[in-house]
């Protein structure tokens, strides 16, 4: 108890600052979806953050959830996950402990963390160090730490960011006995078959340049694509199981984006050109390009994602979550009524499948929050998102932040 105690006031003397909340949500669906006749789910979360300054030059940042909920989502053995390759979200997760390092112009940061790159919102096509969670839905998703090594250099207008990833870590797709899994099901059973990790490291090296009335930047990534394609195998079995396994294809990409503020607006684009040397991956072209404006309290973004196929697969089950939002007019608007009170609203609109997402958030006082969401998706079942079309919801949020 006593060194318990001697360590807790040398944290909160050597600048140790932590943060948190406790959060709580429904998700009610109208319809049933085949394979899961779910209507409503709940789920609980716990997250606690931390920050340890020690010297100038150090900061040792952490952050641990803890969460649980009424679908199966999430996993029952309490064990503390460490590099987000668990099919369920884990009930117990260390989402980022990480050491960054300052030094003039140069920025180190080691272990668990965050990384984003690229300048567009909705679709971020050179985003490859930043895997998604899927689980519960295709339309909101949270991003996923990710073990590495990150440099980061900056002189003048010129940034040069270099990371460098030993451990590969997945997006987390949904599971394939719930409703945000769209396959075909007819006389036959799907079982999860598990995934075949690669091994090997992932890097990539990104360069920044702000001149004067436009910023770009040019980036390269060699690694994996950590959205999942499938084998299907059938299984002897009566009646017939196909078990379903997953891989993920190598990945390289060659990519840029540029920024313009313009009097009325300002211009953003982003591409990237992926291509793969695994025998049946796809290559395509992914792009971006978009406006942003803000009127006094609103914020508006606008624009079309775009993609072009260069080499098509022999037929392959796929998860391409990216390439599904891509073809279409993208949106989001955001007002902040006042201090205590906002609205999003975000939509996507293809040809042929379309989505529309409400968001509110209402504080009350320093540590409550309440936010209440819409979710409406349309279209047909040969669409990325048509395929969701009985997946509209309706959700519920209630936080304490401590």
């Amino acid at each position: 108890m006593i060194a318990a105690g001697t360590f807790a006031a040398l944290l909160l003397a050597q600048n140790f600052t932590q943060r948190g909340f406790v959060e709580t949500r429904a998700i009610t669906y109208p319809q049933t979806a085949p394979g899961d006749s779910g209507r409503v789910i709940g789920d609980a979360l716990v997250r606690w953050e931390g920050d340890y300054t020690p010297k100038p030059w150090l900061t040792i940042s952490s952050s641990l959830d803890a969460r649980t909920d009424t679908h199966r989502q999430v996993a029952r053995e309490w064990t503390v996950d460490t590099n987000g390759r668990n099919i369920q979200r884990p009930a117990l997760s260390m989402r980022r402990m990480s050491a960054s390092f300052h030094r003039g112009g140069f920025t180190a940061e080691v272990g668990r963390q965050f990384i984003r790159w690229g300048k567009t919102d909705i679709l971020n096509p050179t985003d490859r160090f930043a895997p998604k969670d899927y689980l519960s839905s295709v339309v909101d998703t949270d991003f996923l730490g990710v073990n590495a090594v990150r440099a980061t250099y900056e002189s003048g207008s010129n940034t040069i960011d270099a990371v460098w990833q030993p451990v590969f870590t997945p997006s987390r797709t949904p599971l394939l006995n719930q409703r945000w899994t769209s396959l075909p099901q007819n006389s036959f059973s799907l079982v999860d078959g598990g995934a075949r990790y690669p091994g090997g490291s992932q890097y990539g090296v990104r360069w920044n340049h702000v001149a004067s009335g436009y910023e770009y930047s040019l980036s390269y990534f060699e690694g994996r694509q950590n959205l999942p394609s499938f084998n299907a195998t059938l299984a002897p079995a009566l009646p017939p199981v196909v078990v379903l396994d997953r891989m993920y294809p190598r990945l390289r990409l060659y990519g840029g984006d540029f920024a313009i503020p313009l009097a009325w607006f300002t211009v953003k684009s982003e591409a990237a050109y992926l291509t793969s040397s695994t025998p049946g991956a796809q290559e395509y072209v992914l792009y971006v390009t978009q406006v942003e404006r803000l009127v006094k309290e609103w914020s508006f973004v606008g624009g079309y994602a775009g993609s072009y196929t260069t080499r098509q697969p022999a037929s392959q089950l796929q998860f391409a979550a990216d390439r599904g939002i891509a073809k279409s007019f993208v949106g989001r608007a955001g007002l902040t009524i006042d201090a205590n009170r906002s609205l999003a609203i975000e939509t996507a609109v293809r040809a042929k499948g379309s989505f529309l997402r409400f968001e509110y958030t209402q504080a009350a006082g320093q540590h409550w929050r309440t936010t209440a969401g819409l979710a409406w998706i349309r279209g047909d079942m040969t669409d990325f998102l048509g395929q969701y079309r009985r997946n509209s919801y309706a959700s519920l949020a209630i936080r304490y932040s401590f």
